[in-house]
Order: C-alpha cells, then sequence, then structure tokens
C-alpha cells in the first residue's frame, strides 16, 4: 500500500530519510563471546536423580499394596505421587 498522494515507485521524503539512517547503523562494537558448551549440558548426575526420584516414587507406591500395615493408609501413596513429580521436574532440567 503506498502512502496517500503518491504513486507506486514514488519515495517520499520520510522513506528517504528512514533507508539513510538504516544504512548509518553500524554493527555491535562490543564482543560477545561463546556460549560454553556446559551451558548446554546438564551434570551427568541429574539423569541419574530422575531415575532414583522415579524408582522411590513406584516402590512407595508398590509398598502401600504389599505390605499388609500400610493397607489402612494413603502415606505411602502420596510420599510416592511426590517422588514421581520430583522424577519429573528434574527430567526438566535433563538437557
Amino acid at each position: 500500500m503506498t502512502p496517500k498522494g503518491t504513486k507506486p515507485g514514488q519515495a517520499t521524503a520520510m522513506a528517504k530519510e528512514a533507508a539513510h539512517h538504516e544504512s548509518d547503523v553500524a554493527k555491535s562494537s562490543r564482543y560477545t563471546p561463546p556460549t560454553p558448551k556446559d551451558y548446554y549440558e546438564s551434570p551427568t548426575w541429574v539423569p541419574a536423580l530422575m531415575l532414583v526420584f522415579i524408582g522411590l516414587g513406584v516402590v512407595a507406591i508398590i509398598l502401600r499394596y504389599v505390605i499388609p500395615a500400610f493397607s489402612d493408609t494413603n502415606t505411602p501413596v502420596l510420599i510416592g505421587l511426590g517422588f514421581l513429580l520430583a522424577g519429573l521436574y528434574t527430567a526438566t532440567k535433563w538437557h
């Protein structure tokens, strides 16, 4: 779309000035160092911790149904779900 009062191919004074300013913008003279590789990679203990949390969650939930003393309470299930959620949260931090 062309501005009012102009024809296609006819540059306005503002367009000429805008094009002039675009050519004046230079690249930044500040040095930006490359991002270190360890920024993108998680430590080796993150997936191990994730598996431990998920394993503890599964074991806690299974113990609720295997041990007769836990048959009247849901505490092991809640603890197991907490460990499973901790494992899922840790999984989101794994790069």
